[in-house]
Parts: C-alpha cells; sequence; structure tokens
C-alpha cells in the first residue's frame, strides 16, 4: 500500500485513505508528509541526546522543527515541492546537530531514521514505502503512538503561532524532541505510551497557555463583540486559517488601500481583540466554516490568504483558484506562497494587496451580524452574573460544544442538538464547530447569550480556565461536578491536542464525534472509555436525555 492515512475524523471508510485522501491530498504529497515526519524524528532524536549533554542548538532549528510538524497537519499543505524542502531541512540539520553529538555519545544504539541520508526524489519516495504509519504493525503500539504524534502535531501548531508573537518555551521545544525521540523506540511497552499520552496532554496545556498569553499579550483580552457578517462596496482580501500575525501584518499594510479585509472561518475570533478593532478597514466575517469555502470563495471576488491549515483544493472549475496565497506551514501547488517574514519585520504582503485592488467588491450573501468574544476574562468577569444564574436555576448546566467542523452529513447532529437544548442550557464552544449554530437565534437567559464563543481552537483553554474558575467558585474537590456537559466535534490534530489537554486536567466523560478516531485500536479505545469516560454520540434525543435529563 503506497497510501495510508488516517490522522483526520472523515477518513475514508473511517478506517485510512489508501488511493487519495478526502482532504484532497494526494499519494505523492502523502508519501513526503510520511517521510518528513519521519526525518523530523530522526532529528529529534539527536535533539533530545543534545539536550541531556546540556549542548546547546540554533534557536532556527527549534523553529525548523515546529513548523516541519504543522506542515503535516490535515489541510495545511498540498505542495509536494513545499515538503520535500522542509526534507532537506530537517536533513541538514540532523547532519550538523549529529556531528555535535555523536563524539561525545558512548555505546548507544542510533535508531535508522536518525542515521537516514538521502539527496534524490527517487530516494525519497524509495523510504517513503517504508516507513508510513503502517510500517509498526502491533495495533495498539500503534493506535497510541500515532495518539502522541497527533498531540504533537497540535501543539507543534499552537507553538508556531505562540512564536510568531515571540513567545517561546524552551521546556515544551524538549518535550516535543523528546517525545518524537521516544517514538522511534522499539521496546516500548503499552503502559510507557499510555504515560507519554498523559504528558503530552499535560504539554498541550502549556502550549495552548503559552499561545493564549502571547495572544492576549499582544492584541489584549478578548471583549464581546457583534462582527458584521455583510460586505462594503471596496475590493477586499479574505483571511484564513489561524494566525494572528499576519493578520496584523496584512491589516498594517492594507491601511489607506482602499482594500478592505474579511475573515473567513476560524479567523473570525480576530475581531473579539481590542486591538484588531483600531483598523478601519477590518470589516467582517465573510462565509462560514473552512469546508464552505469552495462556495464562498466564488461569490467574495477577491484574493485569500490562507495562513495556516484550512485549505480545501479547488474545485476543476473554480473561479478563484488564481487568486489563492499561502503563508508559513500552508501551502498549495499552483498557489503564490508569500515567504516568511525577515528578522524583526513584517511580511510582504504587497503582492496580495496589488492582485486586491484590480478585483471587484465582495459579492454580499449575507446580513446582520454574529456575537462573540466569551474568552476567560471577558466571561469570568461576568463571574458574579454566571454564578447567581446556576444558583437560581435560570441557568441548569453548560454545554461544551468545542471543537472541529467537517463535510460530513452527520454533522448537522450538532445544530439539531444545540436548537433542541432546552432554554436554560448555555453553550461554550471555540473553535470552527460553531458555525452549526453561531447564526441561529437561541436567545438569552437574563442577558448571557445561550452561545459563548471563546475564540479560535486553540481558544479551548479559555473553557478549561473558565470550567477551574467555577470550580473554586462554588467550593468544589472536582471539576467533574460542575454542572458542565462535555459534546465535542473533532477533525484533525489541533482537536486531539485539546482532548488530550482536557484529559490532562482531569475532564472525564466527554463525548466525542461525529465518529470516534480511526487511529484508536479497540483496546486503545476501551482504555479511555474505562479511564476517562469518553463515549461517541446517539441521536440527538438520546444524547439530550443523557446529558441534560
Amino acid at each position: 500500500m503506497s497510501m495510508f492515512c488516517f490522522q483526520c475524523q472523515e477518513t475514508a471508510k473511517g478506517t485510512g485513505c489508501t488511493i487519495a485522501g478526502v482532504c484532497g491530498k494526494k499519494e505523492p504529497v502523502s508519501a513526503m508528509q510520511d517521510l518528513l515526519i519521519y526525518n523530523v524524528k530522526g532529528l529529534s532524536w539527536w535533539m533530545d541526546k543534545a539536550n541531556q549533554l546540556g549542548i546547546t542548538l540554533d534557536a532556527k532549528t527549534d523553529r525548523m522543527v515546529l513548523n516541519a510538524i504543522f506542515a503535516t497537519i490535515t489541510n495545511a499543505n498540498f505542495d509536494r515541492k513545499a515538503i520535500i524542502a522542509l526534507v532537506n531541512e530537517t536533513l541538514a540539520a540532523k547532519k550538523k546537530i549529529r556531528a555535535l553529538v555523536e563524539p561525545k555519545l558512548n555505546d548507544v544504539q542510533i535508531p535508522g531514521a536518525a542515521q537516514w541520508e538521502a539527496t534524490t526524489e527517487e530516494d525519497f519516495d524509495k523510504k517513503a514505502l517504508l516507513i508510513g504509519v503502517l510500517a509498526e504493525t502491533h495495533e495498539d503500539i500503534r493506535s497510541l503512538k500515532e495518539l502522541v504524534m497527533y498531540g504533537v502535531k497540535g501543539m507543534a501548531a499552537y507553538a508556531e503561532h505562540a512564536w510568531n508573537l515571540n513567545h517561546t518555551d524552551k521546556d515544551i521545544i524538549n518535550f516535543t524532541t523528546h517525545a518524537l525521540a521516544q517514538l522511534l523506540r522499539t521496546d516500548m511497552s503499552v503502559d510507557e505510551l499510555v504515560a507519554l499520552t498523559m504528558k503530552t496532554g499535560e504539554n498541550c496545556v502549556k502550549t495552548m497557555a503559552l499561545l493564549d498569553k502571547a495572544n492576549t499579550s499582544t492584541y489584549g483580552n478578548p471583549e464581546i463583540t457583534s462582527v458584521n457578517i455583510g460586505v462594503r462596496n471596496n475590493p477586499a482580501i479574505l483571511i484564513s486559517g489561524h494566525d494572528l500575525r499576519d493578520l496584523e501584518d496584512l491589516l498594517e499594510q492594507t491601511k489607506g488601500t482602499g482594500v478592505d479585509v474579511y475573515t473567513h472561518s476560524e479567523m473570525l475570533p480576530a475581531h473579539y481583540y481590542p486591538k484588531f478593532k483600531q483598523y478601519e478597514n477590518f470589516v467582517g466575517n465573510y462565509g462560514s466554516s473552512w469546508w464552505k469555502q469552495v462556495d464562498d470563495f466564488e461569490t467574495f471576488n477577491g484574493p485569500f490568504l490562507f495562513t495556516t491549515n484550512c485549505i480545501v483544493p479547488p474545485r476543476a472549475n473554480a473561479n478563484y483558484a488564481d487568486r489563492i496565497y499561502t503563508t508559513g506551514a500552508s501551502g498549495l501547488e499552483g498557489a503564490i506562497h508569500i515567504a516568511d517574514r525577515p528578522e524583526g519585520g513584517r511580511k510582504d504582503f504587497s503582492a496580495i494587496i496589488e492582485h486586491a485592488k484590480k478585483c471587484q467588491a465582495p459579492t454580499q450573501i449575507e446580513t446582520g451580524s454574529i456575537v462573540g468574544g466569551f474568552a476567560h476574562a471577558q466571561v469570568l468577569a461576568l463571574a458574579d452574573k454566571v454564578v447567581d444564574a446556576v444558583k437560581s436555576g435560570a441557568i441548569r448546566k453548560f454545554v461544551v460544544m468545542a471543537g472541529c467542523d467537517g463535510r460530513m452529513k452527520s454533522r448537522e447532529y450538532y445544530t439539531e442538538f444545540a436548537e433542541k437544548l432546552p432554554k436554560d442550557t448555555v453553550i461554550l464552544t471555540a473553535g470552527c464547530a460553531k458555525y452549526r449554530y453561531n447564526k441561529l437565534q437561541l436567545g438569552d437567559i437574563g442577558g448571557i447569550p445561550r452561545v459563548l464563543d471563546a475564540g479560535q481552537c486553540n481558544d479551548s483553554y479559555s473553557l478549561a480556565v473558565i470550567a477551574l474558575k467555577l470550580k473554586e467558585v462554588f467550593g468544589l474537590d472536582d471539576v467533574n461536578k460542575l454542572p458542565i456537559v462535555y459534546n465535542i466535534a473533532w477533525y484533525e490534530q489541533k482537536a486531539v491536542a485539546v482532548l488530550l489537554a482536557l484529559l490532562s486536567l482531569g475532564v472525564k466523560n466527554i463525548h466525542l464525534g461525529p465518529t470516534l478516531p480511526a487511529f484508536l485500536s479497540p483496546n486503545v479505545a476501551k482504555v479511555l472509555v474505562e479511564n476517562f469516560g469518553i463515549a461517541g454520540i446517539s441521536t440527538v434525543d438520546e444524547d439530550l436525555a443523557l446529558m441534560i435529563g
């Protein structure tokens, strides 16, 4: 089998993509991504040894590792040439660090990934056939190793966003390289891997806390905001993905140009940050969730900037294929890629701005607004009001419906679930899962909206902070005694990082859907069920009865 990938929720037949990815990834790209992960593990082995020996390495290598891992997340990079370039970068770094470390090692067995060298694409393709996911034949070991790997992928994405805002944590980098080095071991037991999984969850919490600090210290604490979903009569750029630093650079360079900027999908929460409100040309949000771009982009008329994952390769007859720009870890064959910012400078977005000036204004597809901005600082500012509502019985339960959206028709479950929730319940959300219900008119409870949007998927950290604070306020000894239930949708690896983070914080009885991950073997799934109460979803009515009563 030349391709096997089961890292996302929509994987073919719920088992694995073997011909082409449901995401649009083709076998040649999949092979290079497998090879990149293999080589990053090998590089990480040397970096882990360097750390143990007290050898200081260039911070650029740390950043390269994060970026290389990020490029393999679902829907991030479909450009084989870009992935090959990353393989070559990691090979060069591995060779350099090996020369520093190997002379100081005594009688240590070096894993194959740490030794592997090659120079041609032909060599790359031959090696890729041998080192994919299925190279690990023990089902439970493979399942746990992939669970750790996908948690690390989510961590790497969040750590890179923080890095772009000059917030780093060497301990997070050291854990990342240590975890990847451990995944090369052929003698790891199930118990050791379970422990590594939980340690990954702890570091996912640290990484999300780091990114939260980076975002809020740079742009202010998110505040309650009404976001316009209509349009103006100016040419415009639509920015997607997650990276706030890229948005800042773009807004600075579009000031006074006559070009407006709109957000799409996971960039919507950028409107909640006070600093971004100073830009008069930062107009609003256009369209819906990431997978709806195949329709939303047809009517936008201007160019699109992908800052991270969430790319859907355009259909053959799409009218916007020549208006796609990528940057950072994202990539798409045929798209124009904008280079990284120079040290201490900004990315150069002049090409996409000049392109936008030649385009028509966006076609209006809806009117009105979306209210959000309920990250932890804002909700805690309303804590007295929230506590009173709970004590009086006005709010019976909070329902965490964070996570990801996706194409599957089964995800209509989440819209129906939100619509049928009793009017004395409040939804806590983060991530693009919100698009299943954030435009519904669900009302409020004593002035508290029934949908509290904390922000992007990484802002699930805010929901954890809120839960822990409420536990303290109510004098409880266990977060699971709060009137909070969890009905979370997942799609890709950042959602895995969020899940592991919640488990490490002691949260139990999480319902995960619309399907459980294909990479969980029956035995590993059993462990999660027995130890943490992880469960799938059923029908809306059955789950409402179970979760709400």
